[in-house]
């Protein structure tokens, strides 16, 4: 909401806003390049045209650093929202996609273009409330750039401008107290250093993939208990079967799996078999791949019988 933005943040939204042309939130991002904006319009981030990324800025979530450098941080924690609690899988997906953009300019060395954003509803309502809306999209002229990327702290640092500023220590604990990267001690804390055995990796692995499908509105069946030599189908709305999956999870103390003779069998003879891999199963940066039966000894972890 306009009150949780810092007025001075504000002030240089709204005089964006009145200089520019009236476009809808859609219209103002087709008009920077991307062409299936409308299709796209709940999406975080967007490849535009020329490779070029854009992304939204929550001008809820930017902060004011030295000489009144904007920046925020980014969360690298996609299962979680950042007003606290698990995301559907949908939501976890979006966010990954967003930090997948993100990463790719900052391996690349590249500015981002940016969209500043002020919401109808609370900040941390955002990913929860139904009826969340857009108050304000303004186009960004000035580039972003994503100045550094901390796995280990699970955050990244985005910031308006040139290059070579970042925002200092004290900034960033500051910046912490919004509420969009959670506290150091939970954003460390391993989840895999819960998980005691392999067969409890592998739950927390089906659990992952159910809610992931599910997210998307397909059906996933558990068939383990039928020895078919895959663990999940997976079928649209009409009850067709899109897929038969074999789910394998790696996490740490458990970094490695094997398929059992019977998914082997299956990735013979099933054309519809796949091998999904989770990993870091059950922390904060979980994140998974499918692999076909062609690809599957690429797979990060994958033993030979």
């Amino acid at each position: 909401m306009d009150k949780e933005v810092d007025p001075k943040v504000l002030a240089v939204i709204d005089e964006m806003r009145l200089s520019g042309p009236r476009l809808t939130p859609v219209d103002i991002v087709a008009k920077m390049g991307v062409f299936d904006a409308r299709e796209k319009a709940s999406d975080h981030a967007w490849l535009a045209t020329g490779d070029n990324v854009i992304a939204t800025i929550w001008g809820e979530y930017v902060n004011l650093g030295d000489g009144g450098r904007w920046f925020c941080l980014e969360s690298l924690d996609v299962q979680f929202r950042p007003g606290g609690g698990p995301r559907s899988a949908f939501q976890s997906q979006r966010a990954a996609d967003r930090l997948a953009l993100l990463k790719r300019t900052f391996d690349a060395g590249q500015n981002f273009r940016a969209v500043v954003q002020t919401n109808r509803i609370a900040i941390g309502e955002i990913e929860t409330n139904r009826s969340a809306k857009v108050s304000t999209r303004v186009r960004d002229d000035a580039e972003w750039h994503v100045a550094s990327w901390e796995p280990e702290r699970k955050f990244a640092v985005l910031v308006r401008g040139p290059r070579g500023w970042v925002p200092d220590e004290a900034a960033i604990q500051a910046a912490r107290a919004k509420g969009n990267v959670p506290d150091e001690a939970v954003a460390g804390a391993d989840g895999a250093s819960r998980l005691g055995s392999a067969d409890a990796v592998q739950e927390a692995a089906m659990d992952y993939v159910m809610r992931h499908f599910k997210g998307y509105g397909y059906n996933a069946e558990d068939v383990r208990s039928q020895k078919t030599g895959y663990d999940i189908v997976v079928s649209n709305s009409k009850g067709a079967t899109l897929l038969k999956v074999t789910v394998k999870g790696t996490a740490s103390g458990f970094p490695t799996f094997r398929l059992t003779r019977e998914e082997q069998l299956s990735s013979v003879g099933e054309p519809l078999w796949r091998l999904l891999v989770v990993s870091d199963v059950a922390t904060t940066t979980a994140a998974h791949k499918i692999y076909k039966p062609t690809e599957m000894t690429q797979a990060p972890g994958f033993e030979p019988l």
